[in-house]
């Protein structure tokens, strides 16, 4: 078996192998490398190998976006021009918007697509041998928002809601939504592509054509499916009949192509594996609202809080694993923590938040659960089919703790009681929720916010009255206050909750007690550590040999 310290020499050296492979192939998907040789091969009429820019000939280009209900279309027979841009310059990037017609069809939860050509100018897009077109969905599929009420008066956020939107809405089903943004993209580079090492991820994007002895690459058209957002949909009615579309366009480098394109693939993965439109576009959010350099930074930090988060949380479990004695720990704090820790996971759920927030929530209630089952000394007994709870006895120095414990809680009752029952009655007469259900819900993940933290201070009245820190699990402690800091990062970074934004720079200033504490408080070596077992004790039973 492999020893403590060895388990995390090898957990840090496959962080380090795996944060140096991705950096490698990073920088393999941003540096392309062209083919060898180009000038050579042109002088000598274009030998194999190299693959030409068809844009290096400057030809006269027009863009031309048509709307149609078929997923295929041969001909020009059912379909819609909606954009034309006759004088097509790559190089200059515009925003237009554009009244789209809704069919029929559309309207009755059915789809429209976009087509998008880009062809010369003067000519039919399906007469033009050498144009280029994708497909894009201007539709998709959710479930909507319900809508929120005053729980007092009954007033709407809405005065006045459609009949049918009110019926669409109690069906709790997904509904046709409007993408009102379309972003089209062309890689404007001169680049000379290597036919023998062609990346993947471009080809599939790619349209070859043989001219004289060379060979060309048609213009590389992308539609940018990062920037399609949930705050961009709109719900499709049956009395809907128009709806305006915003389409935009701008170059891109061959480098950033090509991590768009990846981040496009991990995108669709993550929605193959159950994510929702919604989870995705937390995703989306980080790589379109962010600089792509402090993306770089984002990329590096979210793989160190991956590192730090299982080191805490192993070195959380083995705590609790090994824990004897509740001996200078609060009690009524760890019931806090596991109560806060449940009701912010509820809250999260009932907001819809990203499953990248959801789910660490969701691992942490159950650990705090299982914690409140140690620190009770808590033992299920069957009986058949009945269960038998049992509660295990405390020695004296837990009842001493236990006392202290209780009076920290006398005094912090007195401010904290009225302040949540205050917020809680002010939120219900002036906020609007969608039940009571999410008004309970956010009253108390509220007080857990906004108060949550004067919760953490009976352990530091225990510690203070104890005159020793020795019992707390200062490894773990350490390892999540690495994780405060670039959760403090993290807060601007996914969508999230404003209380819960706010709340994770609450846990600095806590920690920074705690370091004052440590300082202030020596070691004492006949003092119990965080197992129940002092230092002379352990020398004891384990004489040293030689």
């Amino acid at each position: 078996m492999l020893s403590r310290s060895s388990f995390t020499s090898l957990v840090v050296g496959v962080f380090a192998v795996y944060v140096a492979h991705t950096c490698w192939v990073m920088y393999g998907i941003v540096c392309t490398r062209p083919c060898p040789g180009p000038a050579k091969e042109e002088r000598a009429g274009g030998a194999a190998g190299c693959i030409w820019p068809y844009l290096a000939r400057r030809p006269k280009l027009q863009l031309s976006v048509y709307t149609t209900t078929r997923s295929n279309i041969g001909a020009e027979n059912n379909i819609d021009l909606i954009l034309n841009v006759e004088d097509f310059d790559i190089e200059s990037r515009f925003e237009r918007t554009v009244n789209v017609s809704v069919p029929k069809k559309t309207r009755n939860n059915g789809t429209l697509y976009a087509y998008i050509f880009l062809h010369h100018a003067g000519i039919l897009p399906w007469h033009d041998g050498k144009q280029v077109h994708l497909v894009s969905p201007l539709t998709t599929y959710m479930v909507p928002k319900p809508e929120e009420v005053n729980l007092i008066t009954g007033e709407s956020t809405t005065q006045q809601i459609e009949a049918e939107k009110k019926q669409i809405n109690a069906l709790d089903e997904p509904v046709s939504h409007w993408r009102s943004r379309l972003t089209l993209n062309v890689m404007v580079e001169d680049f000379v592509f290597d036919g023998s090492s062609l990346p993947a991820d471009v080809h599939r994007y790619m349209k070859m054509v043989q001219l004289g002895k060379t060979v060309h690459y048609l213009p590389i058209l992308f539609i940018d499916q990062l920037s399609n957002r949930v705050k961009d949909l709109m719900i499709i009615n049956r009395s809907t009949t128009e709806l305006p579309l915003t389409v935009s366009y701008d170059k891109i480098s061959l480098g950033k192509l090509r991590f768009w394109i990846h981040m496009q693939d991990a995108v669709f993965s993550l929605q193959q594996f159950g994510f929702s439109e919604k989870d995705a576009d937390e995703v989306k959010g980080i790589f379109v609202d962010t600089n792509l350099y402090f993306l770089a930074l984002t990329f590096f930090v979210a793989a160190f809080h991956l590192l730090f988060d299982f080191l805490a949380f192993k070195n959380d479990i083995s705590f609790w694993k090994k824990k004897k004695s509740m001996t200078g720990m609060s009690t009524k704090a760890v019931l806090w923590r596991c109560f806060s820790t449940v009701v912010i996971f509820l809250f999260l759920l009932d907001e819809q938040t990203s499953l990248l927030v959801l789910i660490p929530a969701g691992v942490g209630a159950v650990i705090e659960l299982w914690k409140v089952k140690k620190a009770l000394k808590m033992t299920v007994i069957w009986r058949g089919m009945r269960p038998t709870i049992q509660f295990g006895a405390y020695n004296e120095s837990e009842k001493r703790t236990e006392e202290y414990d209780t009076q920290a809680m006398k005094y912090l009752s007195y401010l904290l009681y009225p302040l949540c029952i205050g917020g809680a009655a002010y939120s219900l007469l002036n906020v609007k929720y969608k039940s009571w259900y999410s008004w309970l819900i956010n009253s108390f993940v509220n007080g857990v916010y906004a108060f949550g933290f004067l919760f953490m201070l009976p352990q530091l009245f225990v510690n203070y009255k104890m005159k020793s820190v020795a019992h707390l699990p200062w490894k773990a402690f350490t390892y999540k206050a690495f994780n405060t800091f670039i959760d403090d990062i993290f807060a601007f970074i996914i969508t999230m909750p404003t209380s819960h934004r706010l709340a994770c720079f609450r846990d600095d200033v806590v920690f920074l007690v705690y370091l004052y504490q440590r300082w202030l408080y020596p070691v004492d070596k006949s003092r119990v550590n965080e197992y129940g077992e002092s230092y002379e004790e352990k020398l004891k039973r384990k004489p040293h040999r030689e």
